[in-house]
């Protein structure tokens, strides 16, 4: 049984357990085309990596970890949503969204996590501003933050390194005020 913490229409967000830490989850991080627009897959996953990153996302007050997890089947781990460096003066917090499990892609499950998690940062951490940083290659991202009322803020210029290339990393956000007015 899973301890489900925000839930929406087609999926649930819950605390990441030690249970997740299964060879398909590790492998999101390993594999090429899961990690194209975003920072991983620099070094090897493994398994033990992955339940020292759960231990930790566990206390951590500065970010919130959640998994993804289908309505259809409870127990279906596709991916993970996060808040994180929650600034608690500042009121900000960044958004981080990995949909592991492919089968699950283009069926608006990134779009609904990231709404929950962003209405639960304004609603109940008080947060001010929510933004996102993504790869020029990942139109993905790119779609999905607009999609969720963000602006792009700006542009850091070949700021990344993946796949002998240096990409630009795009950055967008979104106010209390333009979350409210939505």
């Amino acid at each position: 049984m899973s301890s489900k913490f925000l839930t929406g229409d087609n999926i649930s967000l819950r605390p990441l357990k030690l249970d997740d830490a299964t060879e398909e989850y590790t492998n999101w991080l390993n594999d090429t085309e899961t990690c194209l627009g975003n920072s991983h897959h620099v070094y090897p996953n493994t398994i033990e990596a992955t339940k020292k990153f759960i231990l930790n996302s566990i206390s951590d007050k500065n970010n919130i970890h959640l998994a993804v997890i289908t309505t259809e089947s409870e127990n279906k781990h596709i991916g993970n949503v996060s808040l994180i460096n929650i600034n608690y003066i500042n009121r900000s917090a960044e958004l981080a969204i990995l949909i592991g499990d492919k089968t699950y892609w283009g069926k608006g499950v990134g779009f609904e996590a990231a709404q929950l998690i962003i209405t639960h940062g304004f609603n109940n951490i008080n947060l001010n501003s929510i933004k996102c940083g993504t790869f020029s290659n990942n139109k993905g991202m790119q779609s999905l933050a607009l999609k969720l009322g963000m602006k792009k803020a700006g542009t850091l210029r070949q700021a990344a390194f993946k796949e002998s290339n240096y990409l630009d990393i795009i950055q967008y956000d979104i106010l209390l005020t333009e979350f409210k007015n939505k």
